[in-house]
């Protein structure tokens, strides 16, 4: 009996033991966790020449203000974000969010990821860096719903620019198109030269809902075209009609293998003289400058898409704070240093892009950038629907799906019967 007794006070004496032993380590382990410092995970597309500059330069700046904080550049290639967007839609619903992503502001954000519940409002970080007034309000509305702010602008792209081919144009005494009607006339004279007149590459179907926004913006005008998001004017009304069938015209004189081909193809087109026009965003220069090495006004030169002077299609990068990420104070720093003067200078003249602030040093931009900045400052603003600003995800899909079967069939009447029947699920 006595040695039982020893027995059980010796399991006694080892099961305590051990529960200290685990308890130490167990506090030694949360000690370590406590003391570790997350990465901050940048998580953009990102890739391409011109765009990549811009980030590092950014992400070099906040390196030099804040070297405490370690950063990951998470960028996924892919045109207008299409790889990374479907990464990030795992990831979100995964509830494994990056630190801050990119998003276009507008419906991709709010109708998104805070309609979803997804983000953080961050009304504080603008109070602090006292940025009420350094922003358009039009711009803040872009990146707010129900009266909190969800992201930071970085910058604005314009997605209503004609890029054509300088020495095309001398060669062959032509002048650049204001209208729709100039268009279509110094089109037939380019392709009886034997020069395709306008250059696509619909490899991803972006780039033709782009072609089309910009035919519908600069027929309806800015207040019809934002109508048509919140169904007061439908898609079958005659002059949506109407600019159906000037785009279903414009597919008549585009490059024959478009559908092979991305944006940078199409844009290499008229970089190499063999096609004489491209309609794209502003990143677009900086495809030509950064990477082709072309000189601005020299070897290409811009425009307005026909009939859209004084009107700005904005497309503006944002970045935000994703709820349940475990650095958020980092990602309210590295939002400080996005949103500040120095950060946008130091982003957008790589970038091609325009800053989203009003008061930046407009010395460190192009001629292009110089333009930009003032009509965006009296232009009237219409959201791209090709990049996630005018309308939700689920019709942005299914109106690139139309534009793409579209630019094959040329059917007007089932490319509106598909866009009316999608924007019937808008309401």
């Amino acid at each position: 009996m006595k040695r039982k007794s020893i027995f059980v006070m010796l399991a006694i004496i080892l099961v305590f033991a051990l529960s200290a032993c685990s308890s130490k380590n167990s506090s030694s382990d949360g000690e370590k966790s406590k003391g570790k410092k997350e990465k901050l995970e940048i998580f953009s597309w990102w890739t391409g020449a011109g765009e990549e500059d811009g980030l590092k330069a950014l992400l070099a700046l906040f390196k030099e203000k804040h070297a405490d904080i370690s950063v990951e550049n998470a960028a996924v290639a892919g045109g207008a974000g299409t790889n990374a967007k479907a990464v990030l839609a795992s990831r979100m619903q995964g509830d494994d969010p990056p630190s801050t992503f990119q998003v276009h502001g507008g419906a991709e954000l709010n109708e998104g990821w805070v309609a979803a519940g997804k983000m953080e409002p961050i009304n504080d970080v603008y109070e602090k860096e006292g940025w009420s007034d350094k922003f358009p309000q039009s711009l803040i509305d872009m990146v707010s719903k129900d009266g909190n702010i969800y992201s930071v602008p970085v910058n604005i792209h314009r997605g209503n620019v004609l890029w054509y081919n300088k020495k095309v144009f001398e060669d062959n005494g032509l002048e650049v198109p204001k209208t729709f009607d100039e268009f279509f006339a110094v089109a037939d004279k380019l392709q009886e030269k034997g020069i395709t007149p306008l250059a696509l590459g619909d490899k991803e179907p972006w780039t033709a809902t782009q072609i089309f926004e910009n035919v519908l913006v600069a027929k309806l005008g800015v207040d019809g075209y934002n109508r048509l998001w919140t169904g007061e004017l439908a898609f079958d009304d005659p002059k949506v009609k109407e600019s159906a069938e000037i785009f279903k015209k414009m597919m008549g004189y585009i490059n024959k293998d478009h559908s092979s081909r991305n944006w940078q193809d199409a844009s290499q087109l008229v970089a190499d003289g063999d096609a004489a026009m491209n309609i794209m965003g502003d990143w677009a220069k900086g495809y030509f400058v950064n990477d082709l090495k072309l000189t601005l006004n020299e070897d290409f030169g811009y425009t307005t898409t026909p009939d859209s002077s004084g009107i700005f299609t904005v497309i503006t990068d944002t970045f935000g704070l994703p709820k349940g990420v475990e650095n958020a104070e980092d990602v309210k720093t590295f939002l400080g240093v996005l949103g500040s003067v120095e950060g946008q200078d130091a982003f957008n003249p790589l970038k091609g892009s325009i800053p989203a602030r009003v008061d930046a040093d407009t010395s460190k931009y192009d001629d292009y950038g110089k333009s930009t900045i003032e009509d965006f400052k009296t232009a009237e603003l219409a959201p791209s629907l090709a990049h996630g600003s005018a309308a939700a995800e689920g019709f942005l899909t299914k109106a690139n799906q139309a534009v793409n079967i579209f630019v094959t069939q040329l059917d007007v009447d089932s490319l509106l019967n598909s866009l009316k029947t999608a924007q019937a699920e808008l309401k």
